[in-house]
């Protein structure tokens, strides 16, 4: 049976109104409940803008763009956003509190918590999404004190308050060592196993990054769809050196792409 399109892009350009460059171009892209998209491209490439788009921050400039069957343009923005989960290192959380409450702050959609809008169930849930992604043991550690690795991980438990049906993944792996960054793959890999209706974007620069639960990929060049579908069929060192203009081979060992220069 045909799972729900989630995100439907048909022949989306995004231009720069004061200068009119062309960041994103004919975009076509459409991803189906519970996919695991992986969205890799060169710096520049309009990964970013391509993941403002879906999450709804922004608009087409000419095209079509609906997200959970709405097309932008013609819903409220702040309605449809409240059902996407997002995660940014870039965020802004309350540092100073604990994990349980950033993890809190995600029910409201607000940087500083709402005290009196949570309720004891609304308490619980977050403590259970905490031990979801294995958080539990630190829920009462002041988020500024935690590690990036269980920052990446608090701030996903965070955008799952929500229940949301899409999950807008930003990079996550910035700036986090290797046992961080196996944790958060972890994670994510629990995550796809435990939520099959949850569809994922994640955008990355490294194949290493990607958990073995991607199911789809798109790669970006100069603002263009340069291959967008099944992971296998576009993780591949041919296509990878299309995207990053130099020789890339790529591998693929215990379902872990891997991928290193093809020069001598």
């Amino acid at each position: 049976m045909d799972r729900p399109v989630v995100v439907q892009l048909d022949d989306v350009s995004v231009r720069r109104y004061t200068t009119g460059q062309v960041i994103l171009d004919g975009v076509s892209l459409t991803v189906r409940g519970g996919e695991h998209w992986a969205l890799l491209g060169a710096n520049g490439a309009g990964k970013t803008s391509l993941l403002r788009l879906v999450g709804a921050v922004s608009h087409p400039t000419t095209g079509t763009a609906r997200v959970l069957g709405h097309q932008l343009g013609r819903v409220d923005v702040r309605e449809l956003r409240a059902r996407l989960g997002h995660v940014s290192s870039a965020q802004r959380v309350p540092e100073q509190e604990t994990a349980h409450t950033v993890v809190l702050t995600g029910a409201s959609g607000t940087i500083q918590p709402l005290w009196r809008t949570y309720d004891d169930a609304t308490r619980e849930r977050a403590r259970a999404l905490l031990t979801e992604l294995e958080c539990k043991d630190f829920a009462d550690r002041e988020y500024r004190v935690c590690s990036g690795g269980q920052r990446a991980r608090i701030l996903i438990a965070r955008a799952l308050m929500p229940d949301p049906s899409l999950l807008l993944l930003d990079e996550p792996f910035n700036a986090l060592d290797l046992p961080s960054r196996e944790d958060l793959v972890d994670a994510l890999t629990r995550l796809a196993a435990n939520r099959p209706e949850l569809t994922t974007i994640t955008v990355t620069h490294h194949l290493e990054e990607l958990p073995p639960t991607t199911s789809h990929a798109v790669l970006l060049r100069d603002g263009r769809v340069l291959a967008a579908g099944a992971a296998d069929d576009v993780l591949t060192g041919e296509r990878l050196t299309a995207c990053f203009g130099r020789p890339v081979e790529v591998s693929r060992q215990h379902g872990r792409w891997h991928a290193r220069s093809g020069r001598p």
